[in-house]
């Protein structure tokens, strides 16, 4: 039963997400603005009125799409990491994910520590992509069984939300067939779940 509140909370929050960005299209349609911008910081007013005002709104409605795809890479992620620490133990990462994964983590993390920046996390699952995370979830369905329905079609549904995400990391906008893709994407990954 709680993982069917779980469920119908998150699809709520998405609801609100997918609300807000019809605001948003509809306000960069009609050139009106719905909602008042938010306050810029003093160091923004220098750059970010330098770009274009088509840039500009472009990047509000995109920032919509942003967000959803944070929430769910982390959410993933997280769902990965306390399954399979609860199922296999802290030892989970070597023993239980293909070596190409962790060999491609690792050189992720050696290349941030080289370049001097700071590091995002001491977690290697932190460094997989979208499509790894997938690989994951496939390879040990086994735990994963418990969570979801059906491993075909959580396979696909990350299949589909890898490929959305593309012009969502390399800022494109997303068409708007792609819009109603992502919005129906969502809605099965979280009826997977319940």
């Amino acid at each position: 039963m709680a993982k069917k509140a779980e469920a119908l909370l998150k699809q709520f929050g998405m609801s609100n997400l997918f609300l807000e960005q019809e605001l948003d299209r509809v306000s960069s349609e009609y050139q009106i603005n719905i909602r008042p911008e938010k306050p810029l910081k003093e160091e923004d007013d220098i750059y970010y009125p330098q770009f274009d005002e088509d840039v500009r709104n472009e990047a509000m409605l995109m920032a919509r799409h942003y967000q959803v795809f944070y929430c769910l890479e982390k959410t993933i992620r997280a769902l990965i990491d306390e399954k399979m620490t609860d199922s296999c133990g802290v030892t989970w990462w070597e023993e239980q994910v293909h070596q190409e994964i962790k060999e491609e983590a690792k050189k992720a993390m050696i290349r941030e520590q080289q370049a001097g920046v700071t590091t995002r996390s001491d977690n290697p699952l932190d460094y997989t992509t979208f499509g790894q995370l997938s690989k994951i979830i496939e390879k040990n369905w086994e735990f994963f069984g418990d969570i979801f329905n059906n491993q075909r079609a959580v396979s696909r549904i990350l299949m589909n939300l890898n490929t959305i995400r593309g012009p969502i990391a390399h800022c494109s906008m997303l068409a708007e067939d792609e819009i109603l893709r992502l919005e129906l994407s969502l809605k099965d990954w979280f009826r997977q779940m319940e």
